[in-house]
């Protein structure tokens, strides 16, 4: 038997259009997550991985439609897309039931951890903030917006690795530091590519403190002031993910391994992009393969002992 088909066994998978399914959500999350694949892969028990799986999917198909913005709900008719993406969740949650590929294994998935229902309710319920996005005017717009999106999205994979008796206000303590230094790292790290969209994610407060415009950054000037900008918020952005550094403490033992891995995979694109400097104006940081594959193994080892 296949590694892939077994892990749907030991996850309990057996229905064959489900398994279809996870399948098809595990080939799109290696294709855009290629390090978060493999440290799932590598570091989870099997009976768990495909539930990671079916929710990192749900959630990317979900901002995928957030970034759309308001297009054809499915080509006739019109309409917003993610309106009529959000009743199709809130009906398949009320149901048990739906006809979609990304949502089929997202409801089975929830049917094996009831706890994923509330967080994805409370993930569509501030997912309209996103849409809706027209730039951040202080660092408390910005906070907003990370409560009300950012860590909702982390708890949908979260709750699956979390111990559920865990203090409850450790665990958000937690999450919401490693959320807050993920969130401002991306939106640092993807600052090129968000300005060719017409999309800024800074905070204007942090541009008027260094001394920078939107036209600064627009047309890639490197800039003392502009590189200051970014060591700024890069270094607040690491010292919050180095701030969660506790939270593989609040999971069951074999859970531990992998989330001490996604926190050490963040710092290093920290540490990758805080090298690359005014750089960031042309294209995004990654962690050097190297580096990635020895906090891989490091953890693989530790899991094993």
């Amino acid at each position: 038997m296949h590694a892939w088909d077994r892990t749907l066994t030991l996850a309990g998978i057996h229905d064959k259009r489900l398994r279809a399914d996870y399948t098809r959500q595990r080939a799109l999350v290696s294709a855009y997550r290629r390090h978060a694949y493999v440290a799932v892969r590598l570091l989870l028990p099997p009976a768990l991985v495909p539930h990671v799986i079916a929710a990192t999917a749900f959630m990317h198909h979900t901002d995928t439609l957030l970034d759309e913005g308001g297009g054809p709900a499915n080509g006739a008719g019109g309409g917003d897309a993610y309106a009529a993406w959000e009743k199709e969740v809130r009906d398949g949650l009320a149901t048990g039931q739906s006809g979609h590929p990304v949502l089929r294994p997202l409801l089975h998935t929830a049917s094996r951890h009831p706890r994923l229902r509330d967080h994805v309710q409370e993930f569509l319920a501030g997912a309209p903030l996103d849409r809706d996005f027209t730039g951040f005017t202080d660092e408390a717009e910005y906070g907003r917006y990370v409560d009300a999106y950012s860590l909702p999205a982390f708890m949908l994979i979260a709750c699956l690795l979390l111990d559920p008796a865990a203090d409850a206000g450790t665990t958000r303590e937690l999450c919401r530091a490693y959320i807050d230094g993920s969130q401002r790292l991306d939106f640092v790290n993807d600052l090129a590519e968000d300005l060719r969209e017409g999309r800024l994610t800074l905070t204007a407060q942090a541009l008027e403190r260094h001394g920078v415009r939107r036209a600064d950054l627009e047309r890639g000037r490197e800039t003392a002031a502009v590189r200051a900008l970014l060591t700024d918020l890069l270094g607040r952005a690491r010292r919050d993910l180095l701030a969660s550094r506790r939270l593989p403490g609040l999971a069951p033992a074999p859970h531990r391994a992998f989330i001490r891995a996604v926190i050490a995979l963040e710092v290093l694109t920290a540490d990758a992009a805080m090298a690359r400097g005014t750089g960031l104006l042309r294209g995004a940081a990654r962690p050097s393969v190297p580096g990635a594959l020895r906090v891989l193994a490091r953890e693989y080892v530790r899991r094993g002992r």
